[in-house]
């Protein structure tokens, strides 16, 4: 029995994971759960699975939490003491960075630190410190293994390969709602249009970086550091049916690609059983139904996500973590209907162009940086 903490077990990929566990308990104690203020859910999840630990992001919201399940033995706990003590529990094996956001790099260090095995959701880990967690991860001897789809397919077709056999990684991509439309017609994307996925059920704030394609960039950031990989040779194309996550091509000339169907619950319990598989139902693919696959070249000149996160890579340092702090800002104001779409580029591009660059930041700069990178745009960005 494998023993877990989740980080964000009420977010899109706890709740999947969650479900995978639900379906294999003989394999799994749930030990600790982390939620940032979705008390209703955390009750529910507490009631199920009766974790030891429970963390909510504020000390109102854990309160609130042991007053709904007053009965309970689970430690209900608060804020990021809170987030790293769950995270390197001695008898916790494997740590599910599933939180959204910056709030997750602390809590994975220690867990890294402690020991622990990363099952890794979060995004920002890498992008943002890449060059603190991949060298940690070696020195303590600790497995990172990514959730995402396409970095799962990745790892998968890496599986018994030696290294250095890579020549290109084919990163693939649905292209979102709006690979077809034009700059005009951005325009007057609304919300509610973003967040119409036309394959994957993921958060919203995933699902906008979906539809401006700034996920991919991003996870070409990831790709680099996972797989040691330099960014020339990381290239994203568009796959609309998305049954293709990912593909490899090795120096002999052969391509491999892992497939399957748009269900996330794959990657994760392929991550939470590594190295080996277990039963999954669901759909499976009908390749004579399929007849045909497609691929497409993403549209930079107007869904400008990765070109701008290829600019921040490679400017490097703390551009890394501007870049992804200003889209995180950016696409909570689209969220909440205070900017249109095609700003989310332009406050990206706004806080790299104002920002001179340090070098190998440690984790108390780009944390530094990340809140510099708000109070910026808050101050100094007029839509």
């Amino acid at each position: 029995m494998k023993r877990i903490t989740i980080l964000g077990a009420t977010g899109s990929i706890g709740t999947q994971t969650l479900d995978v566990v639900r379906r294999n308990l003989e394999d799994f104690e749930v030990v600790a759960l982390t939620a940032s203020e979705n008390v209703q859910k955390m009750a529910e999840l507490i009631r199920e699975f009766r974790p030891s630990y429970a963390v909510m992001r504020d000390q109102r919201n854990a309160e609130e939490l042991r007053g709904a399940v007053p009965s309970s033995d689970c430690e209900i706990l608060f804020g990021m003491d809170g987030f790293i003590r769950v995270s390197t529990l001695p008898r916790v094996e494997m740590v599910v960075a599933a939180m959204v956001g910056m709030i997750g790099l602390r809590p994975v260090m220690e867990a890294i630190r402690a020991g622990k095995d990363i099952a890794l959701a979060n995004k920002e880990t890498l992008v943002t410190a890449g060059h603190i967690i991949m060298p940690m991860a070696k020195e303590y001897n600790v497995r990172i293994l990514p959730i995402d789809s396409e970095h799962s397919a990745i790892f998968q077709c890496l599986n018994g390969e030696k290294k250095g056999q890579i020549e290109t990684i084919y990163l693939t991509a649905s292209g979102g709602p709006f690979r077809h439309c034009t700059r005009e017609e951005l325009k007057n994307v609304t919300v509610e249009q973003a967040l119409a996925h036309p394959n994957w059920f993921m958060g919203p704030k995933i699902t906008v970086d979906s539809a401006t394609m700034i996920n991919k960039g991003l996870e070409m950031i990831e790709a680099k550091w996972l797989f040691d990989v330099e960014l020339d040779r990381i290239h994203v194309l568009v796959q609309p049916q998305s049954i293709i996550h990912s593909m490899v091509g090795f120096r002999d000339g052969a391509v491999m690609a892992q497939m399957g169907t748009p269900d996330m619950r794959l990657p994760i319990q392929y991550t939470l059983y590594y190295p080996d598989r277990n039963v999954l139902d669901g759909e499976r693919l009908d390749f004579e139904r399929i007849a045909e696959l497609h691929f497409e070249k993403p549209r930079t000149e107007t869904l400008r996500g990765i070109p701008l996160a290829v600019e921040a890579c490679q400017a490097g340092g703390t551009m890394l973590t501007v870049m992804n702090a200003a889209n995180e800002y950016a696409v909570a104001k689209f969220l909440h209907k205070d900017i249109g779409f095609l700003q989310i580029y332009d406050m990206i591009e706004f806080a790299m162009d104002h920002h001179q660059v340090t070098s190998d930041p440690d984790l108390d700069t780009i944390l530094a940086v990340e809140q510099e990178t708000y109070e910026k745009l808050e101050r100094d960005f007029h839509a």
